[in-house]
C-alpha cells in the first residue's frame, strides 16, 4: 500500500484476507469474532478507554441479533478468524455499553483504532453489497451467497457474481499557489472540497479527472498525478485521490452539481484547515482523502512533475 494511502481512513486492513480459506468460513468457529453492521450504523462497545470496540465474539454478536448464518468472512488476525454480520439496531436499555453510531462519526471522531476501522468498513460494503444483489442481473432467480460471502450464486444459470467496487476519481486541480475547492449543492454552506466524479466505461483515471474538471467547473487541465486512495464504504468505490496542473483558470461551474467554487491560495486553505478562515469556510475532515489532498497541497509535497 501507498505509505500516503496508510493516512485515509477505511484503508489501513490488517487482517490476512485469506482468500483460499472463503469457500469453507461460514462464521462457526467458536473463537471467531464479529463486526456487527446495522444500515449505515455499526455497533460498537465501550471500553473505557480512547477506543470503542468493535469486535464482539460469538455470545455478544448472538444477543446482539446478528445473523450469524450470514455472516462474511473478512480475514483472519492473530485472534483468529473474523467476520462481518448484520444486526437490526439493539434495544438501547439492554446494552447499555454497545452504541449504534453511524460510521462517518466513527470516522471522523476517531472512535475506532485504524484497523478495526478498516474492518467495520470492508464489512459494510459487503453487506451492503447482498442487500442489494438477492436476485441475478442475468436471469432474474434468486441467488444465495457463497465463498465466505464474497460471491453469490444464482441457482437459475449458475451465473457468479462478485462484490462491486465503483472506482471514483477525487482531484485538486493546482494553478501555482492555488488550487480549486468546490462547495457541492448538497454540502453545508462552509464545507469546500476536492472535486470527485466516477469514472466511466473505457475511460483511464487520468481521462476522468480532465473530464470532471471540465464538466463541474469549466476549466482544462493537463498533467495528472496520482496522489493515494480510500475505500470508502458508502456504499462501495474506490476513492482515487489526484492532482491536476491546470492550463486555464476561469471557472463556469455546472450550476446543478456545484454550489460555488473558487480558487484558493495555501495561506487560504491553511487557515480553512485551522478553522481559522475570515469567512468560516472549511474543508472536509482528516478522514476524508480530500483532506490529505490539501494538506499535501500546503505542506508543498511534490505533488506534480516541474
Amino acid at each position: 500500500m501507498d505509505e500516503r494511502s496508510r493516512r485515509n481512513a477505511y484503508a489501513l486492513f490488517t487482517a490476512d484476507r485469506a482468500d483460499k480459506q472463503r469457500p469453507q468460513m461460514a462464521g462457526k468457529e467458536e473463537h471467531a469474532r464479529f463486526v456487527i453492521v446495522s444500515g449505515e450504523r455499526a455497533l460498537i462497545e465501550l471500553t473505557g478507554t480512547e477506543h470503542f470496540k468493535a469486535m464482539h465474539n460469538r455470545s455478544e454478536a448472538i444477543a446482539l441479533g446478528g445473523n450469524l448464518g450470514k455472516s462474511v468472512f473478512l480475514g483472519n488476525d492473530a485472534g483468529g478468524p473474523l467476520y462481518g454480520v448484520y444486526a437490526p439496531l439493539p434495544e438501547v436499555e439492554r446494552f447499555p455499553r454497545v452504541k449504534a453510531i453511524d460510521m462517518r462519526s466513527i470516522a471522523t471522531q476517531g472512535l475506532l483504532t485504524e484497523d478495526q476501522l478498516a474492518l467495520v468498513g470492508t464489512a459494510k460494503s459487503l453487506i451492503s453489497w447482498h442487500a442489494r444483489h438477492g436476485f441475478c442481473a442475468n436471469c432474474g432467480a434468486k441467488t444465495k451467497s457463497s465463498h465466505g460471502g464474497w460471491r453469490r450464486d444464482c441457482a437459475g444459470c449458475n451465473a457468479q457474481h462478485f462484490p462491486r467496487v465503483d472506482p471514483v476519481v477525487i482531484m485538486l486541480a493546482v494553478d501555482g499557489d492555488r488550487a480549486l475547492l468546490a462547495r457541492g449543492s448538497n454540502f453545508i454552506n462552509s464545507m469546500y472540497s476536492a472535486l470527485a466524479g466516477f469514472i466511466e466505461p473505457g475511460e483511464t483515471i487520468e481521462d476522468a479527472v480532465r473530464r470532471e474538471l471540465f464538466e463541474e467547473a469549466g476549466i482544462r487541465v493537463g498533467q495528472v498525478r496520482y496522489h493515494s486512495s480510500q475505500p470508502w464504504p458508502f456504499p462501495s468505490t474506490l476513492m482515487i485521490g489526484c492532482f491536476a496542473r491546470a492550463e486555464t483558470t476561469e471557472l463556469t461551474i455546472d450550476a446543478d452539481e456545484i454550489a460555488d467554487a473558487a480558487w484558493f491560495t495555501r495561506d487560504e486553505i491553511t487557515a480553512m484547515l485551522a478553522f481559522e478562515d475570515e469567512q468560516g469556510r472549511m474543508v472536509p475532515p482528516p478522514s476524508a482523502i480530500a483532506h490529505q489532498l490539501v494538506t499535501s497541497f500546503i505542506e508543498n509535497e511534490a505533488i506534480l512533475e516541474s
